[in-house]
């Protein structure tokens, strides 16, 4: 009697665990759940590419300042400079006394007029 109850049992359980088994995976084939599942995925995966990005990017900077430190080195740019700049240049300012000044222009015109001088041009 014992033999039969516990084979019973035993039975009973197992076709329980199956079928649990069976309708937990019937759940995750469907479509919803395989839409989450892949949504999920991929901004596991857009956020390690993120992070590597990030990464890359901050590991070219770093490369950048490090190969520009040597051509500064290299070219001489970051050596001190011991002398003092020059007093910045003046300007000689040309006056044109043939022309008549703009606020007066011609007195048959309404517009002002302004001397053709060639250097302006450049």
């Amino acid at each position: 009697m014992f033999r039969r109850t516990f084979w019973f049992t035993t039975g009973v359980a197992a076709g329980v665990w199956a079928t649990t088994k069976v309708n937990r995976k019937l759940k995750q084939l469907t479509p919803e759940h395989l839409a989450v599942a892949a949504a999920n995925k991929a901004i596991e995966a857009g956020g390690r590419l993120k992070d590597r990005a990030v990464d890359f990017a901050l590991e070219v900077r770093d490369h950048m300042d490090r190969r520009e430190a040597e051509l500064g080195d290299a070219l001489g740019l970051n050596a001190p400079v011991d002398r003092e700049l020059p007093a910045p240049r003046g300007y000689a300012v040309i006056e044109n006394r043939n022309s008549t000044p703009y606020a007066e222009g011609p007195k048959n015109s309404t517009y002002p007029t302004y001397p053709y001088n060639r250097n302006e041009d450049h």
